[in-house]
């Protein structure tokens, strides 16, 4: 990445992005529909400090998102990797990991305050897991460049992955140790996984660089030999997951009340952790007829089939069987002066519904489940969402 200040325009460009399988990763078409502004020189440059912003303790932000940081040589190039993706917010470049406060993009690039260029990607856990940023990471980087990245060479351009919180160190270590023993790079996989650091946003000039200034940052992706190694490289791991599917819930950890009501509806938090029920008829799912899982909206895990779903005429949605065995657990509910078997899921302990003996057959079992405690993923979303397993579930010949 050359070291010129370039400045920032208003214009935007319309960006195709093709989602490749299983992994949400972001290609373009580009073109060069800049004005032929040259690269060599500033644009309307500004030298202005870096506008510093402490990450949160944790993971969590405001209105249910969360955060994760990444480096990964040019910043420019890992903002592009996440900007794009479905369910990711927003992707801020910036710089972390170093000593110096509020430090100017001059100063990084001197290689002498320690800071990593990187990328505070704010993301919705229900839409997008954290997995999902980790596989779009390790196959937008070369994890085995000791001396930075491509011909961008010193300590502020080595690649890390930056955890908020327990799970996330969890999921990145596994999933660099997954990378390792795919055998798919020759040279040890130098990566390093830190603890967060204060976060300082960089100057304006630099974000959205692939979109603002799009013939620029084509011509440096191209050159600089990152384009052309990172097509191999995915080509080498596709069909590969770093991420086990199971990880993700099963590493759950509950978030504190005041998360969930940040990262829940009102009607969500209601029927998951008030034992509320949401009214027939007008709720999301009780008529959806799509092939796709149900899984816990607070934790991601697996729960119901749209194969074993069927119309129970009651205006919820109703299953003959969980997706597994064990995926839900049942308790007795002597509530409202009934007895009534109560349906929680087993890793968040989210209240589901109820079970009944009155279902069709082979079961003979009526899973009546509210939808605000569920989210639907479509069959053509499990594998990018990490629920490839469950394909096999549906007709191959409608995949």
């Amino acid at each position: 990445m050359a070291t010129q200040s370039r400045g920032r325009r208003t214009l935007r460009i319309a960006v195709a992005v093709v989602v490749l399988a299983g992994f949400g990763l972001v290609a373009w078409q580009m073109e060069d529909i800049t004005g032929g502004q040259p690269s060599g020189g500033p644009i309307g440059g500004s030298t202005a400090s870096a506008e510093g912003t402490m990450v949160a303790e944790g993971a969590m932000k405001e209105e249910g998102l969360r955060e994760a940081i990444f480096a990964g040589g040019c910043f420019w190039c890992i903002e592009a990797a996440f900007e794009l993706m479905p369910g990711v917010a927003e992707a801020i470049s910036g710089y972390t990991g170093g000593e110096t406060g509020n430090p100017t993009y001059e100063e990084v690039a001197s290689g002498t305050t320690g800071h990593f260029e990187a990328v505070l990607v704010r993301y919705d856990p229900q839409q997008i897991p954290y997995e999902a940023l980790l596989e779009q990471f390790w196959r937008s980087v070369d994890p085995t460049d000791a001396g930075g990245q491509f011909y961008d060479r010193g300590s502020q351009y080595y690649t890390a992955i930056f955890y908020l919180d327990d799970a996330q160190r969890e999921l990145a270590e596994a999933s660099k140790r997954a990378l390792e023993e795919t055998g798919v790079f020759d040279a040890p996989i130098v990566t390093q996984i830190l603890p967060a650091q204060p976060f300082y946003i960089a100057e304006d000039y630099h974000q959205d660089y692939f979109q603002t200034y799009l013939a620029q940052y084509k011509r440096y992706s191209v050159g600089s030999g990152r384009e052309a190694y990172l097509e191999g490289t995915r080509e080498a791991l596709d069909g590969i997951a770093l991420t086990g599917s199971a990880s993700r819930w099963e590493s759950f950890t509950k978030p504190s009340e005041e998360e969930l009501r940040a990262l829940l509806t009102p009607l969500q938090y209601s029927v998951t952790q008030e034992k509320g029920t949401e009214r027939a008829f007008q709720n999301d799912y009780w008529d959806n007829h799509e092939d796709g899982i149900y899984v816990d909206v607070v934790s991601g895990e697996p729960l119901f089939s749209s194969t074993d779903k069927f119309n129970s005429g009651t205006g919820w949605p109703s299953f003959t069987q969980t997706i597994e065995p064990d995926s839900a657990v049942t308790v007795r509910d002597v509530s409202y002066g009934m007895e009534r078997i109560e349906v929680r899921s087993r890793i968040a302990d989210s209240h589901l519904g109820h079970l009944f003996a009155d279902g069709p057959q082979p079961t003979g079992q009526r899973y009546c489940i509210n939808s605000a405690a569920l989210r639907f993923v479509p069959k053509d979303d499990l594998e990018a969402e990490g629920y490839g397993i469950y394909l096999d579930r549906f007709d191959p010949s409608e995949t």
